[in-house]
C-alpha cells in the first residue's frame, strides 16, 4: 500500500503521460504536495511582510506647537453632488383648470456648470429664501414701488 493509503484510495492505474505510467492516486498526491508548497511560500511571505510592517510602525508622541504632516485626500469617502441656486431668473404662474401655481425658474450652480430649471416658488422661497429678499427680487415684483409710494408724505 502506499503513502496515501490512509486516504483509503485503492491504487489503480492512470493515463498514461509522456513515457511513464502515472496512477490517480500518484497525481492525487504530486498535487497535494504542491498545493502545501504554495501555502507555505504565501505563509512565509505573508510573515515576512506583516515583520517589516511592524517594525515600521512606532507609537507616535506629540506636543502641543509640534508641526505635523496633514494629508488630506479629496477623494476619499462619498462623493456629493452639491447643487444650489444662484438667482431667480424668471417668474410666470401655471394654469391649470382650477387652480394657477407661481412657478420660478432658478439658475443653479452645479460643478459641472449652470443649469436652469423651472420650479414651484413656494418650494423654492421655503428652502432658499435669501433669492427673494435681494433689490433685484423686490423691484421685479412691484414692492420696491409700493414701499416708496407709502413712505412719501402727502
Amino acid at each position: 500500500m502506499s503513502d496515501l493509503g490512509c486516504f483509503g484510495l485503492e491504487h489503480r492505474k492512470g493515463s498514461e503521460v509522456g513515457d511513464s505510467q502515472l496512477t490517480d492516486l500518484e497525481l492525487i498526491c504530486d498535487m497535494t504536495e504542491k498545493i502545501v508548497q504554495i501555502k507555505n511560500h504565501f505563509l512565509a511571505a505573508h510573515s515576512r511582510q506583516k515583520s517589516y510592517a511592524n517594525k515600521r510602525l512606532k507609537p507616535l508622541e506629540f506636543k502641543v506647537g509640534d508641526m505635523v504632516l496633514l494629508k488630506v485626500s479629496p477623494w476619499k469617502g462619498a462623493l456629493h453632488m452639491i447643487k444650489e441656486p444662484v438667482e431667480v431668473m424668471d417668474k410666470e404662474v401655471k394654469r391649470l383648470k382650477q387652480s394657477q401655481i407661481p412657478i420660478v425658474k432658478v439658475c443653479w450652480n452645479l460643478e459641472i456648470g449652470l443649469e436652469f430649471t423651472w420650479e414651484r416658488e413656494d418650494h423654492i422661497k421655503k428652502k432658499y429664501p435669501h433669492l427673494f429678499t435681494s433689490k433685484d427680487e423686490a423691484r421685479k415684483s412691484g414692492y420696491d414701488e409700493l414701499s416708496a409710494e407709502m413712505s412719501l408724505p402727502k
